[in-house]
């Protein structure tokens, strides 16, 4: 066979017809989890739901919703963080182009169209595509919701700490310095001068109250998980424990107390649970010891929830004196029930699937560092990430795979070797019942020739 050679310069071809255009055989994790959103009618409940949205008959048609949501879930399962990224990924991937719904010769939507879809369309409607999540999850029977596990983590925002400037003034921090410098009798100082002058002074802090972010103001200035200060936002997660799929993922301000944030998590999940229809209700709460406060514990116990919230450790007792007697039965029950049974087994799960679902989110699926700036379009992006992780838990459970780079390198063969491990137990229990009953009716056979032996004998004396 002769070397073949590219030429530098290559002539275009006029015209391609419509077979000889480059096809993709298509990736199984997507054309299953297409098949899973058809089955939900998935795209005619998003057009439905963002018509209001739209003019009607006026401009030229815009991006098909259904396709927009894809490409928000296509960034979770690829684990791009930016919509560059997700735009740039669909339109260089056959696969992802055939699970968009796009025709050879349409291109890809663009990183901007993206943006805009998502400023035009409010927080309520990513919402209601989330509830849409869950009731799939529910008309499979995945769904539980009596008993939830809550978490929260850091998301880093799109500002950085330099560009901070002070809320009174608004003077960036070497305006502030020079000032102070000039209050001290420090005459114009040098730039040597005022990091000497930084160095030595006393009560140096950047608190929230007293400086901001002029590009992200809802942002806040917060110690990551690494330790790093940065300004960044807090996502808190409501997950069912036995089922292990988020009911409600709501970002906060990152200097939001937990204990202040958990009734509004949990409020969003029944919502959630009750827009889909459910018949599942959350009774028990499972936390880690920072949601612990005692007045809350009686608020919670007022809503129907049973807690199962660890004490911070204290160097001195509660004084009980300026406490109702409701807190204080709030705290004995919450106490007791941590250290039962159940509640170090939901503490258990909690740390474990809690933990999961946050890597999978924040690491793997790209939510930990935000390009979005404000509050609620952070928290736009974050809820589809969370509807994305859903759907992944659904498709392991009902496919044996939930992402898909579980398939790299296997293609259709490792879906079907996941169907066939998914389904070699169901085989292995039939065979030992099979086995069991064969043993039972052997003993049965062996037993009646005893008992013909025994007449017979006796028969003959």
């Amino acid at each position: 066979m002769a070397l073949g050679r590219r030429k530098r310069e290559q002539e275009q071809s006029f015209w391609i017809a419509g077979p000889d255009l480059a096809k993709s055989p298509g990736h199984p994790f997507y054309r299953q989890l297409n098949r899973l959103l058809a089955q939900a009618d998935f795209d005619a409940f998003v057009e439905e739901l963002c018509a209001p949205y739209y003019a009607e008959a006026v401009g030229r048609p815009s991006i098909p919703p259904g396709m927009y949501f894809r490409m928000l879930f296509v960034g979770y399962f690829e684990g791009i963080d930016s919509n560059r990224g997700i735009a740039w990924r669909c339109a260089d991937s056959l696969s992802l182009r055939e699970f968009l719904g796009l025709e050879p010769t349409t291109p890809s939507p663009d990183h901007s169209s993206l943006t805009v879809i998502r400023q035009r369309l409010p927080l309520e409607v990513h919402e209601e595509v989330f509830a849409k999540v869950l009731a799939v999850a529910e008309d499979r029977k995945l769904l539980k919701g009596r008993a939830v596990s809550v978490d929260a983590t850091t998301l880093e925002a799109n500002a950085a700490m330099k560009s901070l400037v002070r809320r009174e003034t608004g003077e960036d921090y070497r305006g502030y310095l020079r000032r102070l410098a000039a209050e001290s009798g420090l005459e114009a100082p040098s730039g040597d001068d005022l990091r000497k002058f930084d160095k030595g002074r006393r009560g140096k802090k950047m608190s929230n109250d007293d400086w901001t972010s002029p590009s992200d103001p809802e942002s806040r200035i917060t110690k990551m998980k690494d330790g790093r200060t940065h300004l960044a936002y807090k996502a808190e997660h409501v997950q069912d424990v036995d089922s292990e799929l988020l009911l409600s993922a709501k970002v906060y301000a990152a200097d939001a107390a937990d204990s202040e944030t958990l009734g509004e998590s949990l409020a969003s999940a029944s919502a959630h649970l009750e827009g889909i229809g459910s018949e599942a209700t959350i009774r028990d709460v499972a936390a880690d010891r920072g949601y612990h406060k005692i007045g809350k514990l009686a608020d919670w116990r007022d809503e129907g929830y049973r807690t199962y919230v660890p004490e911070q450790t204290w160097p001195h007792k509660h004084n009980w004196e300026n406490r109702s007697e409701e807190e204080r039965r709030a705290y004995e029950l919450n106490r007791r029930r941590c250290r039962s049974g159940r509640g170090r087994k939901l503490q258990r799960l909690r740390r474990e699937r809690m933990e999961r679902s946050m890597a999978h989110v924040c690491d793997t699926g790209g939510g930990r560092r935000s390009w979005i700036r404000g509050r609620v379009e952070v928290g736009k992006d974050y809820l589809m990430r969370a509807a994305g992780f859903n759907l992944g838990v659904m498709m392991r459970k009902l496919f044996g795979v939930g992402s898909p780079r579980s398939l790299q390198g296997g293609g259709l063969y490792a879906l079907l070797r996941a169907l066939m491990a998914r389904y070699s137990a169901v085989t292995l229990h039939l065979r030992l019942a099979m086995e069991k009953v064969s043993d039972l009716s052997a003993v049965a056979s062996r037993n009646c020739r005893t008992a013909a032996g025994t007449v017979c004998l006796l028969r003959s004396a």
